[in-house]
């Protein structure tokens, strides 16, 4: 299955611990010509843990990486670039229920 949003998409969409997704950026980051752009996330419902950056690739006029769902819960992400610009959907950021 395949998820498309403004700004990304992700397959399959993710469901379960374990499951690895391919996220693909080419949202406002990447169409201003973003030289590098950074796959923030993190877990929970309130404040984050298990944050982590993942530095994504450049695959043409997007950028993409694929990421594990290492834990039940909310998995939570937005971008970011070397800028310090941010696309994180007007501060509500991205978000996916995970189960066991």
């Amino acid at each position: 299955m395949f998820d498309m949003h403004p700004g990304f998409s992700i397959s399959p969409v993710p469901k379960r611990v374990g499951d690895k997704v391919k996220i693909k950026y080419h949202g406002l980051l990447a169409q201003s010509g973003a030289d590098q752009v950074w796959l923030h996330t993190g877990y929970g419902k309130g404040p984050w843990e298990d944050i982590y950056d993942y530095k994504m690739k450049r695959e043409g006029n997007e950028w993409e990486q694929t990421v594990e769902m290492k834990r039940e819960g909310y998995f939570n992400f937005c971008f970011k670039d070397s800028a310090d610009n941010w696309d994180n959907n007007n501060g509500l950021n991205w978000s996916y229920r995970i189960s066991k």
